[in-house]
């Protein structure tokens, strides 16, 4: 398979744009140059659009085995694709839950048959699954959740971490929220049904003195460990001091973009875990963007129907949608002055490939994976619920006028999505990961 794409501003990863075409074969980049004269099986006139790599979305839930009335692997990467991300990592709390080898198998499964992206699953970590976390060679990490977790998932006691934390080698991505302080403060809000008492009972400190304990057993263990979601000044500012080189973290635009000033005009759609935070908190995390004390930006797309948020709170479930609109709001950001086209490519493509140990993705360069999406920066419009990929038709960021929206994403070569519309017979493939190794020696 030869695609050929002409006439793009072609960006690089040190943020300059190259005026020229772009040439991949076998779903590789073999040619970057001002006119490339070579036979194609499919031509695309970029007409002056800049071209990137594609996202990639390390945090995304798509509710499938269990919950397919939300969203499932076939929806959501639909929604994946439309937002220019190439590849995601889902998360294991489906139901059943991603466990054992034998359900993460499964879900490689659906996800050869339904993804129109590349995929990658986590599994979960339980008190008691420790030979299955062992056995799970092709997970892209582990996920434990401290505090706010569904069924079986929750690992909150000490004895249950540090044994997960003392042995093997994978990846650990931690839900970092302190069970026991959330419950405390459950306890003082009872009755409440005020949605910005949310963010009040998973306060600042649950989260602080979840990511403290994190922290403490990757140095104890120099195992790899990455925290999800960071949303606090605190955390961040914390982590400045005691990341090593083992550790890493992700900002989401949610926390990025939104206060708790939402909860006024949103109610339960903006209720997620953890909360949205303050201002200070907001800016906190740009910050802490752009001084690399954060390392990567992912969505923890995590869609609920319009009927279950209508519960009103507390009934409503946490959780937003958000895989289709993080680009765009990345980009309208970036013209805005907030970030650079280097940052925002090294936040969104390279370093969630980087961290996890995905090879030859992340950057526009001669070898490297065909996985790319073409966006429009010269015009706006707005998000508009009605035009949502995602199975549950609503964003978070409705009304919102943004610049940047894919017109075109190809994966592996191949054009998946063109002018709003998911091509006949796309499909992506499962993503690899080599041995975790600290993050100094990555580059």
């Amino acid at each position: 398979m030869r695609l050929l794409i002409r006439n793009a501003r072609i960006a690089l990863p040190s943020g300059e744009l190259y005026h020229g075409d772009l040439f991949s074969e076998e779903g590789r980049i073999v040619a970057i140059d001002r006119d490339i004269d070579r036979t194609a099986d499919t031509v695309i006139d970029a007409e002056g659009h800049m071209l990137m790599p594609g996202v990639m979305d390390p945090q995304v839930h798509f509710r499938e085995p269990g919950n397919e009335q939300k969203e499932d692997i076939s929806s959501g990467s639909r929604a994946a694709a439309k937002g220019g991300v190439t590849s995601f990592l889902e998360m294991p709390n489906t139901n059943p839950a991603t466990t054992s080898p034998a359900a993460l198998a499964d879900k490689l499964a659906r996800g050869a048959e339904k993804s129109v992206v590349n995929y990658g699953f986590f599994i979960g970590a339980t008190p008691d699954n420790l030979d299955s976390l062992l056995a799970a060679d092709a997970a892209c990490g582990i996920k434990i959740f401290m505090g706010a977790s569904t069924g079986n998932l929750l690992v909150d006691k000490e004895e249950d971490l540090d044994r997960i934390f003392a042995h093997g080698r994978k990846l650990i991505a931690v839900h970092a929220e302190d069970e026991a302080r959330i419950r405390e403060r459950r306890a003082q809000f009872s009755g409440s049904c005020e949605p910005a008492d949310h963010s009040r009972i998973r306060d600042e400190e649950s989260a602080l003195m979840a990511t403290r304990r994190a922290v403490r057993l990757s140095k104890k263990y120099q195992r790899r460990l990455h925290i999800l979601h960071l949303s606090t000044a605190v955390e961040t500012e914390f982590l400045r001091r005691e990341k090593t080189p083992y550790i890493s973290c992700e900002a989401i635009p949610n926390h990025l973009f939104l206060t708790t000033d939402a909860y006024a005009k949103m109610g339960p759609l903006a209720q997620m875990n953890p909360p949205i935070r303050s201002e200070q908190d907001r800016l906190a995390l740009w910050e802490g963007l752009r001084s690399g004390v954060i390392d990567c930006i992912a969505t923890d797309h995590a869609p609920h129907l319009l009927a279950d948020k209508a519960l009103g709170y507390p009934r409503a479930p946490s959780g937003m949608p958000g895989v289709e609109t993080s680009l765009p709001l990345m980009l309208t950001a970036m013209r805005d002055g907030h970030c650079s086209l280097a940052e925002l490519q090294r936040w969104m493509c390279y370093n969630p490939a980087r961290l996890y140990g995905v090879v030859n993705k992340g950057r526009i360069a001669i070898g490297w994976d065909a996985d790319l999406t073409l966006v429009d920066m010269t015009h706006e419009k707005p998000v508009r619920n009605e035009e949502m990929f995602t199975r549950v038709g609503w964003s978070p960021f409705n009304g919102w006028v943004l610049t940047g929206w894919p017109v075109t994403t190809v994966v592996g070569g191949r054009v998946v999505f063109d002018k709003g519309e998911i091509l006949p017979n796309a499909h992506g493939q499962p993503l690899h990961y080599i041995e975790p190794t600290p993050l100094s020696a990555m580059d």
